[in-house]
């Protein structure tokens, strides 16, 4: 079983009152403003729909809160641990200041021994902490088609990681909604609209003190 793909990139643009105006010092003082919180995470990031996702629904509460954040979905379906590896440069480089890390569902589905999932997490987490970039990391459980063994140990990982790099951990990202009908699209597996607003319900608690 796997996810699908897709990917949403934020842009950001400033609007000037003709093509050759220099922007305003406002202006350029706004953009500088911005506070930006990725998400690096996989399908789970970006279903139902980008605007009904998880990271949607915590942008809508930030903007409910008035906190100023900006919230960039770089989720991508089907993406593994080594994939977000691969990308964090490309996500570090937008002036992110919080990072949640939302992956490791594919790597379970996948049977990655529990040892290079820690390894990817923890090589994620360390370089945003070399960046002064906050992590937020987001726990995840995996079905036994692999053995009891393996699902235990892969429990472990995410914790492990936590408490080893001193990062806050949301214990299970799909508590509450996992195998649930109510929360879940025709798969099964995926949020639907209520399952991804209670992800961001699950996340908040978590998040909020790092913004």
């Amino acid at each position: 079983m796997r996810f699908t793909s897709c990917l949403v990139a934020a842009a950001f643009s400033l609007a000037c009152h003709s093509s050759r105006s220099p922007a305003s010092p406002t202006a350029a003082s706004d953009v500088a403003a911005i506070r930006r919180v990725a998400v690096l995470g996989d399908s789970l990031a970006v279903f139902p729909s980008r605007d009904q996702s998880f990271p949607a629904q915590l942008q809508a509460r930030i903007d409910r809160e008035g906190l100023g954040w900006t919230v960039v979905n770089a989720g991508i379906t089907g993406d593994t641990t080594a994939d977000g590896v691969r990308r964090m440069s490309d996500v570090f480089t937008a002036g992110i200041e919080v990072l949640i890390v939302e992956l490791g569902a594919n790597d379970g589905l996948r049977g990655v021994p529990a040892t290079t999932i820690t390894d990817n997490l923890s090589s994620i987490v360390t370089a945003a902490q070399r960046r002064s970039i906050r992590v937020l990391l987001c726990g995840m459980e995996t079905p036994p088609a692999y053995g009891l063994n393996y699902s235990i140990a892969f429990h472990f990982v995410f914790p492990d990681v936590a408490q080893k790099l001193s990062v806050p951990l949301v214990p299970f990202l799909l508590a509450g909604i996992a195998l649930d009908p109510a929360f879940t699209g025709p798969d099964g597996v995926h949020p639907n609209a209520a399952g991804a607003q209670r992800i961001a319900e699950t996340v908040w608690p978590y998040l909020q003190p790092l913004l």
